[in-house]
């Protein structure tokens, strides 16, 4: 079963995937090493989270769904034991949708780990996403993804990108790919420069 963009096709789509310039009247400061480091250091974080829930649970974070199989809240809530917000973790109702009344509350709540890095976000969002659909690790055939079904290689599979426009934190909501059509934007924050978790935990900037 294929679980994975292969590395010279992920990462080929990434290249093209440039984000649409900021318009200059909301231009963010020319980008520094100190943002690109910032964020750098996020996404290694959230490998690390990735690793350790695959440790204790045996496979990769997915979004949190209900018996019917339906999506409630992300998998940026269900790593957040692992990304030492165990307080936070605990205060979601985890049977409830992401934008139920007592769970919207903590849209605000976002961890310094999903915060924007040099853009300006709306509040409780996010760039960091993954890939999701058939050829990506995440929402495909397998719905409980493992290291092991990693078949191209973690070094070479992309599990969180910075994408082109940001999300809410809590809501499972995600990059779409088909190998068929073009990958939406990428590089929001960086003006179409775009970070690449690997699932090996390694992270690189795409130019």
């Amino acid at each position: 079963m294929r679980a994975t963009l292969s590395a010279g096709v992920l990462f080929g789509l990434i290249a093209a995937a440039a984000a649409a310039p900021v318009p200059k009247d909301d231009a963010p400061p020319p980008v520094t090493e100190k943002h690109l480091k910032a964020s750098q250091q996020n996404l290694k974080q959230l490998g690390l989270a990735f690793h350790s829930y695959h440790d204790a649970v045996g496979v990769l974070p997915t979004d949190i769904a209900d018996k019917a199989g339906k999506p409630l809240l992300s998998w940026r809530v269900a790593i957040l034991p692992y990304l030492e917000e165990e307080v936070l973790y605990r205060q979601f109702k985890l049977n409830e949708p992401w934008d139920s009344e007592h769970n919207k509350k903590l849209i605000e709540k976002m961890p310094k780990a999903y915060a924007p890095i040099r853009v300006r976000g709306k509040l409780g969002e996010t760039f960091y996403q993954t890939f999701t659909g058939t050829d990506a690790v995440f929402g495909g055939k397998m719905k409980r993804p493992t290291i092991l079904a990693i078949t191209d290689g973690t070094s070479n599979t992309a599990m969180v990108v910075e994408a082109g426009t940001s999300v809410v934190w809590t809501k499972p909501a995600d990059i779409p790919f088909d190998a068929k059509k073009a990958v939406p934007k990428l590089g929001g924050m960086f003006d179409g420069e775009c970070h690449v978790l690997r699932c090996d935990g390694s992270v690189f900037l795409m130019k």
